[in-house]
């Protein structure tokens, strides 16, 4: 099978010829020379198979970087809804317990308010709001109550 000598090749083959038929047969230069056994001159497309089987290793690296860096954001973000929950939960607890102080200071501020000056409806509306507050804390309920039993003029 025959190979493709380009244009450049052949002058090259032309030249080593004649200057090959100008020396005496018996001249170093005329046997085989180092320079004849040496391989081609790299063309254009080694450096670019080169380059090329390199960036395929660079995409491998890349990709793995972008893979690590996924799951190192997954495990930031799993850290901080964590952190996020934990302080939720604190912050409900502080609410609720802010809440149950709020109602605390409201239920003493209705006992201790003072009706001697308030008309009779505005009397009655206080001495409801009062029994209110003793239903809630006799039965340890944070709402109004349902039961009107309490509010009975016979007890």
């Amino acid at each position: 099978m025959e190979r493709y000598i380009d244009k450049s090749e052949r002058q090259c083959l032309k030249w080593r010829k004649s200057c090959q038929q100008d020396l005496p047969l018996d001249s170093p230069m005329n046997q085989d020379s180092p320079i004849q056994q040496e391989s081609r001159p790299i063309g254009r497309k080694a450096p670019k198979t080169k380059r090329g089987s390199n960036s395929t290793n660079d995409t491998t690296k890349v990709l793995e970087q972008i893979a690590l860096n996924g799951t190192m954001k997954i495990e930031r973000d799993m850290k901080r809804d964590a952190n996020e929950k934990v302080m939720y939960k604190e912050f409900t607890g502080e609410r609720k317990y802010a809440r149950k102080q709020d109602m605390e200071k409201k239920d003493r501020e209705t006992i201790a308010m003072d009706t001697s000056h308030m008309s009779l409806e505005i009397k009655s509306f206080w001495k409801l709001q009062r029994r209110d507050v003793m239903r809630r804390r006799l039965f340890r309920d944070d709402g109004p109550s349902n039961t009107d039993w309490l509010n009975d003029e016979n007890h």
